[in-house]
């Protein structure tokens, strides 16, 4: 595993994303041995020539030590792709971050997590309906995630904290700086009851151009992703597109065919591209989650066991038959047969049928 020193040193070097940090990772076996490779071995692990120009100078100005100091004065905990609780939904994109700033924790209970966003210029109908349904599904156990933004974002995340559930919010900036300004207050709530989430380094500011790619992290750590209200322009609909990209369920609210916050929306659901939503029920039928808070609770009073990764290892998307899963894991058959049990009442499994079963999300 390598010191987090250097997952933080190569977030701070410009053009060092997921691929190329893979391919250093690939090709030196720890970040390290890649931090203090010479210029030859850094081309030769796929780095071009300006960017290997651009990490030698910079890493002879950065002193790692103080840089997490810094980290660590703002009371931020790094998480990396080595990292046991870097969240499991985000990790499973293409190209997942692999660096995240967090204020707060992020629990296994937000592995059931439902993005809501949408417009800053919400109506009073968007505000009311992002409201209930924001509420509903906290109030059934499913994490709210948004992007702390004025309008469908901040009322998703303050309904959330209201109905006593768990939010997360992801910043397109820097975690030493609260974007928008307004919602240093509410930011604080959520530090408190969820986590602010960030992939930038401290001291970015909030540039417009940092807010699209930050959408794939909003989209990445949730099941799924509902669009409240949207001009057809909005960069909740870029959120939008990231879920389905990433194979996740998409979820619409219809509006008023005048209001242009609705225009965005509306396509959605014409084109098939999201599904109608007029109750929160949709949303948690949808993607199984009508047992979410009770998963959740069974999963803190009995946590996930080694029969229980076993059998993880041959269970996927397409059914696989109970003496299948016997014959592959080794175990015998009464064993697997209890702790498949166990595993659908987590949510954790789902039966399609009387002896097989799928991942349940």
């Amino acid at each position: 595993m390598s010191d987090i020193r250097y997952w933080l040193g190569f977030n701070l070097i410009p053009r060092i994303g997921p691929v190329r940090l893979n391919a250093l990772l690939t090709y030196f076996g720890d970040l390290e041995q890649a931090w203090h490779a010479d210029s030859t071995s850094l081309r030769a692990a796929g780095l071009p020539q300006d960017a290997v120009e651009r990490l030698l100078y910079l890493r002879s100005r950065l002193d790692l030590d103080a840089e997490l100091a810094k980290v660590h004065a703002q009371g931020l905990q790094l998480l990396t792709w080595e990292s046991e609780n870097y969240p499991p939904l985000l990790k499973n994109i293409a190209q997942p971050p692999p660096v995240l700033y967090v204020r707060g924790e992020i629990t296994p209970a937000d592995e059931w997590a439902v993005a809501v966003v949408g417009t800053r210029h919400a109506s009073a109908y968007g505000k009311e309906v992002a409201r209930r349904l924001a509420w509903g599904l906290a109030e059934n156990g499913v994490t709210v995630v948004s992007g702390l933004a004025l309008g469908i974002d901040g009322i998703a995340h303050r309904a959330a904290l209201d109905a006593g559930g768990r939010t997360l919010a992801v910043l397109g900036c820097g975690l030493d700086t609260i974007y928008p300004s307004a919602h240093r207050e509410l930011a604080e709530r959520i530090a408190c009851s969820g986590a602010l989430i960030s992939d930038y380094p401290l001291g970015t500011k909030p540039e417009a151009n940092n807010f699209p790619p930050r959408n794939r992290i909003i989209s990445g750590l949730s099941l799924g992703t509902l669009v409240v209200e949207a001009a057809p322009d909005s960069g909740a609909l870029i959120t939008l597109r990231f879920a389905l990209e990433q194979g996740r369920e998409t979820f619409a609210v219809p509006g008023n065919i005048y209001n242009r916050a609705s225009m965005g929306t509306n396509a959605l659901i014409q084109r098939g591209e999201a599904k109608l939503v007029t109750s929160v029920q949709d949303i948690l039928e949808e993607l199984n989650l009508t047992m979410a808070a009770q998963q959740s609770e069974v999963r803190e009073v009995v946590p996930e066991t080694p029969t229980e990764r076993a059998l993880l290892a041959y269970v996927g998307t397409e059914p696989i038959h109970l003496d299948e899963l016997v014959r592959s894991s080794g175990l015998p058959t009464a064993t697997v047969s209890s702790t498949l049990c166990m595993m659908e009442l987590k949510g954790m499994v789902r039966r399609v049928d009387n002896m097989s079963y799928v991942l349940a999300h």
